[in-house]
């Protein structure tokens, strides 16, 4: 299952993907207020939760990584500009997306983030380091949640995280 999953989010513009919601915010309104993290996971969770036969179970619990990564890139982020966050379905996993213009120090941190706009920049099963918390906790969630996680370079300036989550209900 797990390397299905993995195999499913590598294909990004899968058309298999029907978009569910899309929020973009203005960067300087995202960061000035570190309480945004909490109602956007809150609004973003609320929507992954539709049409599960516990709805709220699973949003609950999707909410702890969604926060994480949201809170992530709340802190990876000062550059001038739009962050932007949405969601996707399809019939085995749901994605949330979050890109965002990158401070250059983010993008130092991974090693191997300079070429192609998909050029994988971190993955949560890979052993590359991000400075803090970066990929232990990506490799944690990806484990804790069984999901596929990982970060990659946007275009020149962006960064994207992506983090693919089971539909199956059946969390430990």
């Amino acid at each position: 299952m797990e390397a299905v999953l993995e195999k499913e989010a590598s294909r990004f513009d899968d058309p298999a993907l029907a978009p569910m919601a899309s929020l973009e915010l203005d960067v300087a309104m995202f960061k000035s207020r570190w309480q945004f993290c909490d109602r956007i996971t809150e609004y973003l969770s609320d929507i992954l939760g539709q049409g599960h036969s516990d709805p709220a179970r699973y949003s609950n619990f999707l909410s702890v990584a969604a926060n994480e990564l949201i809170e992530l890139a709340f802190r990876s982020t000062g550059e001038p500009g739009r962050i932007s966050f949405s969601l996707y379905r399809s019939a085995t996993f749901n994605r949330l997306r979050i890109a965002f213009a990158c401070e250059e120090a983010f993008g130092r941190e991974h090693a191997g983030a300079r070429s192609s706009a998909r050029q994988p920049v971190a993955d949560a099963g890979s052993d590359l380091v991000m400075k803090s918390d970066g990929t232990i906790l990506l490799r944690d969630l990806a484990t804790l949640f069984r999901a596929a996680i990982r970060i990659e370079k946007d275009g020149a300036q962006g960064i994207q995280i992506i983090a693919d989550f089971p539909s199956a209900e059946d969390f430990q």
